[in-house]
């Protein structure tokens, strides 16, 4: 049973590399693409060969964009509703829409985040030292 103590991580840069993802960049070297398509990650970095495919986003992505649009929309909804009186197919030709688009639109980025996060964090199969773990060895 090989257990290595003491691994010492560096130390990355946390808004640096959440800054890299919203840019739908590497959260190592900041020059490659972080997706190969609208929401699938690139397995590896074109340019530093970073492993990518170790991030889990999962479900949050979608729930920090619905947290986000939900605000702007309801502080939308009670602006207009102060203003005066409003058209209630205002609010389906304006709000049904951006209620859909505005998600789909900050999705890629929010997604970067995320994994730029988890890097920065050495969470799942970004810690170096978790690939060689003594659990496996059971």
């Amino acid at each position: 049973m090989a257990v290595e103590i003491g691994t010492v991580r560096g130390t990355r840069s946390l808004w640096q590399a959440i800054g890299r993802g919203i840019m739908c960049r590497c959260p190592n070297c900041g020059k490659g693409k972080l997706f190969r398509a609208y929401l699938k990650l690139n397995d590896t970095c074109s340019e530093c060969g970073e492993q990518l495919s170790a991030a889990r986003a999962d479900d949050f992505p979608p729930y920090i964009a619905i947290f986000i649009v939900g605000h702007v929309l309801v502080g939308w909804m009670l602006h207009a509703e102060m203003s005066g009186p409003v058209d209630p197919m205002l609010y389906v030709w304006t709000m049904i829409p951006a209620a859909i688009v505005l998600p789909l639109i900050m999705l890629p980025s929010i997604k970067g985040a995320v994994v730029g996060l988890q890097w920065a964090n050495y969470m799942y199969g970004f810690d170096p030292a978790r690939e060689s773990s003594a659990f496996n060895d059971v």
